[in-house]
């Protein structure tokens, strides 16, 4: 089967070959900014975590510039990004006030 240029699938017409390479590529490409934006928005929370102010709104400009960007893309909706930043900014806040 390692011949075969499909992945090793059996598809029946050219448009479904064509489809799943397609979504292949789509994948890959959402993975990168999906995975950034989860890395990029623990390593904030981590930081928010230890309470360490100027690490936490270095890293929480990171998460945001990440999560918009996914976004963006189409990679994750608009609502969830917006979610996800609010409770970051929400953390934050608390931070600097308690400083």
């Amino acid at each position: 089967m390692e011949d075969n240029p499909h992945g090793g699938r059996n598809l029946a017409t050219k448009s479904s070959q064509k489809r799943d390479r397609q979504n292949e590529k789509r994948r890959e490409r959402n993975r990168k900014f999906r995975g950034r934006a989860r890395t990029t928005e623990r390593k904030a929370l981590t930081a928010l975590e230890n309470e360490n102010l100027e690490e936490a709104k270095e890293l929480t400009a990171e998460a945001v510039k990440a999560l918009d960007k996914a976004a963006a893309k189409g990679v994750i909706h608009d609502n969830n990004a917006a979610r996800r930043k609010s409770r970051i900014m929400k953390r934050l806040a608390a931070l600097e006030k308690e400083a």
